[in-house]
């Protein structure tokens, strides 16, 4: 429930899905729509051609059919004027209607009807025919060559169009049958969306390291003249979010050269090969264009070790990485390409990689400091309204460990807090309520607590905001809430004056004792404990571990490291490596770090006794309040809040 900006990261993963355009009906059908199609369309033309093929017979036709028999006495009455054969069907014409009793058991009078000749054949009807005098006409035998050609053609047909249906959405995807083992790297357009350094706020050092590239993209000769060779491969280490893409387009834009780009896992196919195939397309590409960059994003999804893990290597990638690494080493400097790679996880990387000649040289990208937050603030400010309040160096304070990412995003959400106001400016209150969004969650609306719930998640904030106001090595206290946001019920937020890349033994100590602060108020006010104080106590086994087996931080082990590493990814790493420690000296460690917790509480409970009273005074307020500026804390320990000071504003601006 306690929080700090180090262990939230927003969550930027939510992308709003536009709904597509046209009116309703208007979508075109889908392949599998137009296949039935195609099914009911053949199922029609055979039966249209049979009922051809039979000169309309069956349960298409009108003319009625009689029995042979009642036909021939029909020739006998001279009642038949015309017939008409074909094989072994006779259709009639008579001179006078007739009733078809025997037939149908109706009283129509018909003028036509239908007949057969009987297996056994008539050899007296022509001779009946000629003596009275009936015109006889005839139509030869059909061969049913098309209704045979149908039967055998049509589940080939069926076969092919199923083919072409599945070729179509392979090409859809961009992986036809002739494409499969063509380059995925898409070439940038230099004239869209054209990046410099000017677009790149901070990292300068990254910058300076990158400028002698630029220069030699520009004018490769004059390095070439005095034997100079510049890295083959330029590897950008660093953060998610920190801007690795964005400074490689920069070199490209700077240089004005062709820019390739491609993700590791583009180079991934079902098929043995595909992967080594692309790179060789890929380079061969960028060669025609050279001078020009390749920039592969994610290149630890192919890079990683070769062989790690319990079942060896993925054949397929480890074909590519060894592909990459020829490619790499094989082309002239002459041919003027240079190859950018970024990842966060260089430390997994196979070192075959790393070595001089490929990418030989790295450019860590880390997160921004406060200046260059401000610049980089002042860079996605540019094309939004923002009100006279806004104060971007105040901001740049107020969100450390923040990435370049990260304060688009937060001028992003205060751009949408803006717009839900319908105010035409953003101002400093919408970028206070993204931050707080950003860091500790949506406010849960509509979440129904009962007052004995509300009192004690008031003293467990309180607890934590008493301890971090009172102790001289904690972060300032920014602001303490209780209304409920993402997975918290309430937060106790705390933001460091300055950036800290070295924590030591007393701030450390001081900060577990900030987080052990709400179970020590449960414990202190209430006598029991709750569910609430989970992720305190987590955070807490953590920092105490890492004192004493990675940090040296114990007084019983001293300067020593056991050697962990809780960011191994590889399980047959995992399971391969050694201990370097017994099971005495692990009792020993789970000790000291029981120890440190407990010492940890020991201080939250007599800190919060020492300032009793501003400890219910604050429980108080934020019963009533829900929300309470860090100044404000800090004016109740001091004994200067008064009664009439809670007509003022109590939460931050």
């Amino acid at each position: 429930m306690e929080n700090n900006k180090e262990n939230k990261k927003p969550d930027n993963g939510e992308k709003s899905q536009k709904p597509k355009k046209g009116k309703p009906g208007s979508q075109k059908p889908s392949k599998g729509l137009y296949f039935i199609y195609w099914i009911y369309f053949l199922i029609g033309f055979v039966l249209i051609y049979m009922f051809i093929s039979n000169g309309g017979a069956g349960f298409f036709s009108t003319t009625p059919e009689i029995e042979y028999s009642t036909f021939r006495q029909m020739l006998k009455e001279d009642n038949v004027e015309r017939v008409h054969v074909k094989s072994d069907r006779i259709q009639v014409s008579l001179k006078e209607p007739q009733q078809l009793l025997s037939a149908y058991n109706d009283t129509t009078h018909y003028e036509n009807f239908v007949t057969y000749i009987p297996s056994f054949g008539d050899d007296e009807l022509f001779a009946i025919l000629d003596e009275r005098e009936v015109t006889i006409s005839a139509e030869p035998d059909s061969d049913n060559f098309w209704w045979y050609a149908m039967i055998f053609t049509l589940p080939l047909f069926i076969f092919l169009f199923i083919g072409y249906l599945f070729y179509r959405r392979l090409q859809s995807q961009g992986r036809g049958m002739f494409n499969i083992g063509k380059s995925p790297a898409k070439l940038q357009d230099k004239e869209k969306n054209r990046t410099t350094f000017d677009d790149v706020a901070g990292m300068e050092g990254a910058k300076t390291e990158l400028t002698e590239i630029v220069e030699f993209l520009k004018n490769p000769k004059m390095f070439e003249e005095i034997g100079a060779k510049l890295p083959k491969g330029i590897l950008l280490v660093g953060p998610p979010g920190t801007g690795k893409t964005l400074l490689a387009r920069a070199v490209a834009g700077e240089a004005d050269v062709p820019f390739f780009t491609i993700t590791g896992s583009d180079f991934m196919e079902m098929f043995v090969g595909v992967g080594a195939k692309r790179v060789r397309e890929m380079f061969k590409n960028a060669k025609e264009k050279s001078p020009s960059i390749i920039f592969i994003d994610e290149i630890d999804s192919i890079g990683r070790s070769r062989g790690a893990g319990v079942g060896g290597g993925h054949d397929e990638r480890e074909q590519t990485l060894n592909q990459l690494l020829s490619e790499l080493d094989g082309f002239e400097p002459s041919e003027n390409v240079v190859v950018m790679a970024a990842t966060n996880r260089p430390d997994i990387l196979d070192k075959a990689l790393l070595r001089p000649g490929r990418f030989d040289r790295q450019v860590t990208v880390d997160l921004p400091s406060k200046n260059s937050r401000v610049e980089i603030l002042k860079i996605h400010a540019r094309k939004k309204p923002m009100a006279d309040d806004v104060d971007m160096d105040k901001v740049a304070s107020g969100t450390p460990g923040f990435s370049g990412a990260d304060l688009e995003n937060l001028l992003n959400e205060a751009s949408l807090f803006a717009g839900r106001a319908k105010r035409k400016k953003i101002t400093m209150e919408d970028i206070d309520k993204a931050r707080d969004r950003i860091m500790m969650g949506l406010e849960r609306e509509g979440m129904q607590i009962d007052d004995e719930e509300k009192r004690m998640l008031a003293y467990h904030e309180a607890g934590h905001a008493i301890v971090a106001a009172v102790l001289p090595n904690s972060d300032p206290l920014h602001k303490v809430t209780i209304i409920p946001r993402g997975q918290a019920m309430g937060m106790t937020q705390q933001l460091p004056v300055k950036e800290k890349y070295i924590y030591n033994r007393e701030y450390l100590l001081d900060r577990l004792a900030v987080i052990m602060g709400g179970r020590a108020a449960e414990q202190m006010i209430f006598k029991t404990s709750t569910s609430g104080a989970q992720n305190d106590l987590k955070q807490v086994s953590q920092l105490a571990r890492k004192m004493v087996m990675d940090w040296g931080m114990s007084e019983r082990f001293g300067h020593l490291s056991f050697g962990t590493n809780n960011e191994e990814v590889f399980l047959g790493r995992e399971m391969t490596r050694q201990r370097e420690f017994s099971d005495t000296t692990a009792r020993e460690i789970d000790e000291e770090i029981k120890l440190i917790s407990t010492e940890a509480y020991d201080r939250a409970i007599k800190t919060l006794k020492e300032n009793r009273e501003a400890f219910d005074k604050l429980a108080d307020l934020l019963i009533e309040k829900e929300e309470v500026a860090g100044a404000v804390v800090e004016s109740l320990i001091k004994g200067e809040y008064s009664e009439n000071d809670k007509e003022k504003k109590d939460v931050p601006e």
